[in-house]
């Protein structure tokens, strides 16, 4: 028999036992003590209370201006001296009134509503989203991705969206109409400023959805500088418009100053409207590109294309500070010029 404990509880003694049962229990309630102390360590702010009242206003603005805890941190070049996660928590916690509804991200959406389909758009089998993967992974990443967004339902007007995959850059151009010949008017203001060697030059390819907007092949093929023997725009498989994901996911930041839902009329859009959203919209800073904007990530790669574009619709830089994703960006400037409100 092996020996009992020396203090008499009839536990096997630690000494030469295999089982050790009371050894285990011991070390496990070491271990959950030391858990709780290092636990209760990390709770609440470790700053005296004028500092940690200065970091708390400054987390607070930039929830105002709809900037996420990755813009907001100092190591990605932002404004408040903490990081990203210590962000999350204050917020998760309550610190000073706030909760996780004024993350965009951490609160879920509604569930999608499923519309009828749509028949889809006819084009020629070389203009299919297999043709476009068999130009190259380099091809498809230098790509651009075309795509529409509507306003109010009983808006006529909506916009084109221009997505450039390398530099996260999107430009927005009003359409009176969501039709085929609108659509060929916008592209052709876009060569109008770039010329038919500058639209051959930007887009060497393009990637749109089946939207009968789109259905003009030949008319928007010959606007982006396609040439004979040449296939420039292609078409997405129907029901997937995941495979331009770029380019939806980037209108989550257009419904950020356009929010959906909320009335807004986009017949009513001024140029300088477009021209400070997307000035805003294309100076957040953006994790995929290192923290960097995609104005200044577009300039980079596209030079004097990039900038003749950027200045003909009026996509400016704007500081970090002054960086504004909310709603009210857009209204307050349209009453500073006597305008009628956008809802």
């Amino acid at each position: 028999a092996w020996p009992r404990c020396c203090n008499g509880c009839g536990r096997y003694r630690a000494i030469g036992c295999k089982r050790r049962p009371h050894v285990f229990y011991e070390a496990r309630a070491a271990q959950l003590c030391a858990d709780s102390v290092l636990a209760s360590s990390r709770r609440g702010i470790d700053a005296d209370e004028p500092a940690a009242a200065a970091r708390l206003e400054a987390i607070r603005d930039c929830l105002r201006r709809g900037l996420s805890p990755e813009q907001m941190a100092a190591r990605n070049g932002g404004p408040v001296d903490l990081s990203p996660s210590t962000i999350y928590r204050w917020v998760s916690a309550g610190y000073d009134g706030m909760t996780n509804m004024e993350l965009r991200r951490k609160v879920g959406y509604r569930p999608r509503k499923r519309a009828a389909g749509r028949a889809a758009t006819r084009h020629s089998a070389r203009r299919s989203h297999a043709a476009f993967l068999a130009l190259g992974e380099d091809a498809c990443a230098a790509a651009w991705e075309m795509d529409t967004v509507e306003g109010a339902r009983e808006d006529s007007a909506c916009l084109l969206t221009l997505l450039h995959r390398p530099s996260r850059l999107q430009l927005a151009l009003p359409l009176e109409e969501k039709t085929a010949g609108r659509v060929a008017d916008a592209l052709e203001g876009v060569r109008a400023i770039l010329g038919a060697d500058g639209m051959g030059r930007v887009f060497r390819a393009v990637l749109t959805d089946n939207g009968a907007e789109f259905s003009d092949e030949g008319a928007i093929a010959a606007l982006i500088g396609e040439g004979p023997g040449e296939t420039r725009l292609f078409y997405c498989d129907p029901g997937r418009s995941d495979q331009k994901g770029a380019c939806e996911r980037n209108h989550v930041e257009i419904r950020k100053l356009l929010p959906k839902g909320a009335g807004i009329r986009f017949d009513r859009l001024a140029p300088a409207d477009l021209a400070l959203a997307m000035s805003h919209v294309n100076s957040e800073p953006r994790g995929a590109l290192g923290f960097a904007t995609p104005a200044r990530a577009f300039r980079a790669m596209l030079g004097e294309d990039a900038a003749a574009l950027l200045d003909a619709y009026g996509v400016g830089d704007v500081p970090l500070g002054d960086l504004d994703l909310t709603p009210g960006l857009i209204e307050r400037a349209r009453a500073e010029r006597g305008d009628a409100p956008l809802a």
